[in-house]
């Protein structure tokens, strides 16, 4: 009887483990999907702003010209 019983709770403390380190792994992914999701602006932002640097530089250099 002992050694079913010690299966079992080690079963159920395996299970536990897996549990917490499976909360652990969901809120790290939050975390960094988060992060990625700023980054994601900030690449867009920093997108838009070259494309308007290089839209006054072309203007710049059509007023050289001419």
């Amino acid at each position: 009887m002992l050694w079913p019983m010690l299966a079992i709770a080690l079963g159920f403390l395996g299970v536990a483990v897996l549990s917490v380190l499976a909360l652990r792994v969901f809120l790290e992914v939050r975390r960094l999907s988060g992060q990625v999701a700023d980054a994601s602006r900030r690449i867009t932002q920093a997108s838009a702003d070259l494309e308007r640097a290089a839209e006054d530089l072309a203007r710049a250099g059509r007023a050289v010209r001419s």
